[in-house]
C-alpha cells in the first residue's frame, strides 16, 4: 500500500478530482439533484424563488471539475502544487461563477403568473363584502390578471361600505388592512 501511495502523482490526483466532479454533474444531468432526495438541509434553496443558488449541487460540481482540470494542466505545464491549485482555484471559481450567471439568465427569462401575499401592499382594491366598524368584510383586488379576494378590516377601524375603493397597507397572516383611497 505505501508504495502506491508514492506512485501518486499530484497531476492523477487534480485528474480524479475532477473526474468526480464531472461524475456527479453528469449524474445530476441525467437524474436531476442528487442530494435533493435527502432533504435540502437550507443550504440550497431559493430564497423568495430568486432562482439558482450559488451553492447549488451543479455549480459546485463544475467548480470542482474546473479546480480538478486546471489544477492537472498546471501541473502537466511545470507549475508547483501550490501553484496549480491556485489556478485551479481561481479557474473553477471562474467556472462555476459563469455556470451560475447563466442558470440565473435561463431562470429570469421564466414567466410567471403566481402572485404573492406581499404584492397586494399598495395595491387598490375594491370592497366586495362591506367592513362593518371594528369587523371584517372583504376585498378584491386585481394583481396582473388575477383576481385575488382577501378578508379585510379597516385600519382606523372605521366602517367602509361596499364597492369603495380602498388602499391596502399591510397584511396580518390572511387579513389585509385597508384605508379608503
Amino acid at each position: 500500500m505505501p508504495e502506491l501511495l508514492t506512485q501518486i502523482s499530484a497531476f492523477s490526483v487534480f485528474l480524479a478530482i475532477s473526474s468526480v466532479g464531472f461524475l456527479i454533474l453528469l449524474a445530476s444531468f441525467f437524474f436531476g439533484e442528487i442530494f435533493e432526495h435527502f432533504g435540502d438541509g437550507g443550504w440550497d434553496h431559493d430564497l423568495s424563488h430568486g432562482g439558482p443558488s450559488f451553492f447549488s449541487m451543479r455549480v459546485i460540481s463544475v467548480f470542482i471539475t474546473g479546480f480538478g482540470g486546471f489544477g492537472a494542466i498546471g501541473v502537466h505545464f511545470g507549475f508547483s502544487v501550490l501553484a496549480a491549485s491556485g489556478l485551479g482555484f481561481l479557474s473553477g471559481l471562474g467556472c462555476a461563477t459563469a455556470i451560475y450567471s447563466f442558470a440565473r439568465f435561463l431562470y429570469s427569462q421564466q414567466a410567471t403568473t403566481e402572485s404573492k401575499a406581499s404584492d397586494l401592499i399598495g395595491q387598490q382594491a375594491r370592497t366586495i363584502v362591506a367592513i362593518p366598524a371594528g369587523g371584517m368584510g372583504q376585498i378584491r383586488c386585481q394583481i396582473g390578471e388575477e383576481l385575488i379576494d382577501k378578508l379585510a378590516k379597516s385600519k382606523d377601524g372605521s366602517a367602509v361600505p361596499e364597492n369603495t375603493i380602498v388602499v391596502v397597507e399591510q397584511l396580518l397572516g390572511e387579513v389585509v388592512i385597508v384605508r379608503p383611497l
